[in-house]
Formats: structure tokens, sequence, C-alpha cells
């Protein structure tokens, strides 16, 4: 992946369709700014894609963790894997 270009929101509202094809074909994301302030990322489908995977397996590693260690103290009060995972993204950090 290339380093990504800072473009305001005027500037890709304006020129979206060339944002696009700088992620697509040139693998450069564009970080879009408003009022000076990072807010999004634009990127090719298949990097977001890459991108949730990684954050999927990276949660899923962290929960059994977790239910590893709560295991390893006992049972008393505790919840299934479900039950935990369902309770973290209930309660956003």
């Amino acid at each position: 992946m290339n380093e990504p270009v800072t473009a305001s929101m005027a500037e890709v509202r304006s020129n979206l369709a060339d944002a696009i094809d700088r992620a697509r074909r040139e693998d450069t994301p564009t970080v879009i700014t408003r009022r000076g302030k990072e807010e999004a990322v634009l990127v090719d489908i298949d990097e977001y894609r890459r991108l949730r995977r990684i954050a999927e397996h990276s949660e899923e590693a962290w929960l059994n963790q977790l239910a590893d260690e709560a295991e390893s103290e006992g049972t008393a009060g505790s919840v299934s894997l479900e039950e935990m995972a369902d309770l973290l993204r209930s309660h956003p950090a």
C-alpha cells in the first residue's frame, strides 16, 4: 500500500472518481479531512475486506484469550464466549 493522499471533503466530492481510481488502481488510500480534521479514509474494497478479516481474527483471538484466562480462574460467575462477545459489542469503547 502506498502512502495516503490527504484531501478535504470538498476536494474528494469534486474528484470522487479520481480518489476511487487512486485507491483501486494505485493502492493509495485517501485520508478525507473536514475543517482540517481527519474524518475518514477511502480505500480499495479488497483492502477494506482484508482489514476487516484481520480485525475479526484479532477480536476472536482476544476473546479466546479472555475465555482461557477466565476458565483458569474457575467457573463461578462466568459467561460463555458468545455471551462475552455480545456484552463487549453492546458496550463500545
